[in-house]
């Protein structure tokens, strides 16, 4: 497994992971390659957008790792991070979502962030076990949404 910085050329590849995660789900939402070059690749909070592929170059995943900024839709601090982690079903269970994590952490770091934010849908057992296994801890639930948060400088000690 290769992770990497993602770049335009990865825009079809992603929107193709969020078209079989979101059929799975019964989600509407948006997924089109323009709507992921513009809202994960480049964003203008980005911090890291990272993706994974095999050894042949083939993308099936990604983490988006951006910056808290006011007015954000999660209604977080500002200078939080916001993560979200997308691996095509076929591939999940096999270190991605670690390998993802792992990049998206030293930017976290490199970016002085305190605190990471995963939102994850109520109903969504799979993303809230992998954000748990992966350090972060419930801190609020609304009612369609867990948050979960990551202590980032708790992590370096």
């Amino acid at each position: 497994m290769i992770v990497r910085k993602a770049t335009r050329v990865d825009a079809d590849a992603m929107s193709a992971v969020l078209v079989e995660i979101f059929e799975e789900w019964g989600s509407d939402r948006q997924s089109d390659p323009e709507f992921v070059t513009a809202y994960y690749i480049e964003h203008l909070d980005n911090v890291r957008c990272s993706v994974i592929s095999d050894d042949e170059g083939n993308v099936f995943g990604f983490q988006a790792l951006k910056m808290a900024t006011d007015g954000n839709m999660f209604d977080l601090p500002v200078g939080w991070g916001i993560i979200g982690t997308y691996v095509s079903l076929s591939s999940s269970r096999k270190g991605a979502g670690s390998a993802l994590f792992a990049s998206s952490l030293e930017a976290a770091r490199q970016a002085g962030l305190q605190n990471i934010d995963a939102t994850i849908g109520k109903t969504n057992t799979i993303g809230q076990a992998y954000y748990e296994a992966m350090g972060f801890r419930t801190y609020r639930e609304l009612p369609s949404v867990v948050g979960k948060c990551f202590k980032v400088l708790a992590q370096i000690e």
